[in-house]
């Protein structure tokens, strides 16, 4: 059973930067042959785009005609309980009832309110068998951004920054300097395409005027995701000419100062009298921003350290040295896995 599920989870990670704020979902239809014992596999299909049709219509849909008859001989494995309301799309535990699919697995239940174990019930009340919580653990991971969201009410917090060999993130007063290599960067710009936003704070926006989006090589990715930007500026001292104030993707810029909106760009004033994090946090909840990619400066980064509102932590460490400059900031939390990336060594931490 576990390499059935094993395989739904594969395909639930296609569905990465395409999805949000629904989760990812696999699913794989498998047919055991009475007689024999034999089992394959019959259909399978993932949540491709948000909006579009749901995994276990996309799997329903792939088994071929001539096997549909074995539908009710046949075991859905799911990466999340089935949804039993209508949204974008009718309901999918109505669709595995209406195709008399015999067996339900399941990895996870959704905590979505909406859902809240309303689809297992449907499936058992249909006399549908159903188990639950194969490979709970590996499916939670796979939906981290998602169980965040719903059960903290905040986004999934993704720290990143890269540092030179002796432990600097910019040159002298935050003079921009390239630390890490062409494959980390490329690197990254597949991480921004997986989140749903990208957050900088007042200093890195004015001294590295970065442009926040998604930069791949041409074909590379047809449709990529074009996160929304996040910056910080309490006081909006920052210069309106900035790439970041450019227009060209939705853009949220937090302050004490007003909330308006000018096209693509909107102020939001946070309260001065309480602290910052938990405000804006509040906020992207509200405006369903799942994950945040948070790509400094040391300031932010800390803050959200010092808060403990974060939730992973990507860190480039280069084979430059600077020897003088501003500090990266200080890891903490526990080393999950280090891997090297051209001449880059990439850690991530939990906390």
């Amino acid at each position: 059973m576990d390499l059935y599920m094993r395989r739904a989870l594969e395909l639930a990670l296609l569905g990465r930067g395409q999805v949000s704020p629904n989760p990812l979902v696999g699913c794989v239809i498998v047919h055991k042959d009475r007689a024999t014992g034999v089992e394959r596999i019959i259909g399978e299909g993932w949540h491709q785009r948000y909006g579009e049709a749901h995994a276990e219509r996309n799997a329903i849909t792939s088994v071929r005609a001539e096997d549909r008859h074995l539908l009710p001989d046949s075991t859905a494995y799911v990466t999340l309980e089935p949804c039993s309301h209508y949204g974008k799309q009718p309901p999918c535990a109505d669709l595995l009832i209406e195709n008399r699919v015999g067996h339900v697995i399941c990895c996870n239940d959704d905590p979505n309110p909406l859902v809240g174990g309303a689809g297992f019930q449907k499936l058992r009340g249909a006399g549908i068998s159903l188990e639950t919580g194969l490979l709970n653990n590996e499916g939670r991971v796979l939906n981290a951004r998602f169980f965040t969201f719903m059960e903290n009410h905040r986004p999934y917090i993704i720290l990143k920054w890269a540092q030179t060999a002796d432990g600097f993130v910019a040159g002298q007063e935050g003079r921009p300097v390239q630390i890490s290599g062409p494959l980390s960067q490329r690197l990254v710009h597949r991480w921004r395409a997986e989140e749903d936003a990208i957050m900088v704070g007042t200093n890195t926006a004015r001294t590295d005027n970065p442009r926040l989006n998604v930069r791949f090589p041409p074909g590379s990715s047809p449709t990529p995701n074009k996160p929304i930007r996040i910056v910080i500026d309490k006081q909006l001292q920052l210069a309106r000419n900035l790439n970041l104030f450019d227009g060209a993707q939705p853009t949220l810029c937090y302050n004490f100062i007003k909330t308006e909106t000018h096209g693509q760009i909107a102020y939001v004033k946070l309260g001065s009298d309480e602290p910052l994090l938990p405000q804006l946090l509040a906020d992207l909840y509200e405006r369903r921003i799942q994950s945040v990619l948070v790509e400094g400066g040391t300031t932010l980064l800390n803050s959200f350290m010092d808060a403990n509102l974060w939730d992973e932590m990507r860190v480039f460490s280069s084979p430059v040295m600077l020897h003088t400059g501003i500090k990266a900031p200080v890891v903490r939390g526990e080393l999950i896995d280090r891997e090297r990336v051209g001449d880059d060594e990439l850690s991530t931490y939990r906390p």
